[in-house]
């Protein structure tokens, strides 16, 4: 379970940064960020944020309300799916952090980032931590904050493009998105630069 052992080889205000959304082949990636305090979490919340993945969709979203009504302070970073396909996906998710970073409102002095690449301008030294999410409880809050924000965002594009499934998949390559891709064709929001997108254009073009 994630704790404050990563955190607690800094000083200053930590933030712990997390994307969600690279594999989908349609909508942004998102990134959060996170500063918590060790001195005022719950209890609760502590024992409750992990990865989350592992975590089911309700647990998640009542997570980041605790979260909200904490003093935890957030940050929400997106790249669109055209910066994804302009810049490439790592790129774009390297963008998403930095202005999720940037989205905080104050300055941190470090910064733990989940994966195994850190983005260049970030305003403070950073380090890279793989699977960090699992790990530290600040990574872990900027994945819920990323994840269910990402949700959210999919929701409301599946209303305006509707029949791809995206409020149950999430943009992810499922048979439902499969079949919606044969019935209606590629949309704006689609990543034109991920294979199975660029396969159903040329398909389109010949």
């Amino acid at each position: 379970m994630p704790d404050f052992s990563l955190e607690l080889g800094h000083s200053g205000l930590i933030v712990g940064v997390d994307e969600a959304g690279r594999g989908p082949w349609a909508g942004p990636v998102v990134a959060g960020a996170a500063i918590l305090n060790a001195a005022t979490l719950s209890e609760s919340l502590a024992k409750g944020l992990d990865d989350s993945k592992k975590l089911k969709a309700p647990k998640r979203e009542a997570l980041l309300a605790v979260l909200e009504q904490s003093d935890a302070v957030l940050g929400l970073g997106i790249a669109s799916a055209e910066e994804i396909d302009e810049l490439n996906i790592l790129q774009a998710t390297l963008l998403a952090m930095e202005r999720a970073v940037a989205n905080l409102g104050v300055r941190p002095d470090f910064a733990l980032i989940d994966g195994n690449r850190l983005p260049k301008n970030l305003p403070c030294p950073a380090e890279a931590i793989v699977k960090g999410d699992g790990r530290s409880l600040s990574i872990a809050a900027a994945s819920i904050v990323a994840k269910v924000s990402r949700d959210r965002m999919m929701a409301d594009l599946d209303r305006t493009y509707p029949g791809y499934g995206w409020s149950a998949n999430a943009g992810y390559g499922t048979k439902a998105h499969q079949e919606g891709l044969k019935a209606l064709g590629v949309t704006p929001q689609h990543r034109k630069s991920f294979a199975p997108i660029r396969k159903i254009l040329s398909l389109e073009e010949s």
